[in-house]
């Protein structure tokens, strides 16, 4: 990355609120870009919502240009159609990465949070906070949710290079790839 600009994209996938938070790497320091929310609650109908996260989602890629995509993956909960709902939202902020064909990485929700405040168990508000001084910001948000998104780009900025960083995506090739067992043929 010497000398190398690399925008990073983070995205909090939730089917009722998606956060996300954009930085700017320049020789191994971080720049805050953006840091917001796309509320999904007004609508009713759960389709709409997920058409509402790609069209954002391909927004964001298109203004922004990013060159990598850090997503968090759903945590798994007690309330199997809450998953699915998860899920469908993840996948489809991938899917627009992907028809985009920018690399993606998805962070446990403990590994960013453990990234961020050297605590896996950590609280919103305790990652909130220390976004807030790691990258002066003036005040946070409301919701929590858009710093969930930008902790997802910042653990990715600490965690490149490293092995086993999450999954990892380069197009819808390296996807089926990676993923045999879940295509059917």
């Amino acid at each position: 990355m010497k000398n190398k600009e690399t925008i990073i994209l983070g995205i909090d996938p939730g089917t009722t609120i998606m956060g996300f938070g954009i930085i700017k790497v320049v020789n191994k320091q971080m720049e805050f870009i953006l840091l917001n929310e796309l509320i999904l609650k007004k609508y009713d109908d759960h389709y709409l919502r997920l058409k509402k996260i790609f069209e954002r989602t391909i927004q964001l890629i298109d203004t922004y240009n990013p060159d990598e995509i850090a997503i968090e993956a759903p945590f798994f909960g007690k309330n199997v159609q809450s998953m699915l709902k998860l899920g469908r939202a993840q996948g489809v902020a991938m899917a627009a990465g992907l028809s985009r064909e920018v690399s993606i990485t998805e962070y446990a929700p403990k590994k960013i949070k453990m990234a961020i405040t050297g605590n896996g168990n950590a609280s919103k508000e305790q990652v909130a906070k220390m976004l807030q001084n790691m990258l002066q910001l003036k005040k946070l948000p409301k919701n929590l949710d858009a710093t969930d998104g930008l902790a997802a780009a910042v653990c990715h900025f600490y965690n490149k290079g490293k092995v086993a960083s999450g999954k990892s995506y380069t197009g819808w090739g390296a996807f089926v790839k990676q993923n045999e067992k879940r295509v059917k043929k």
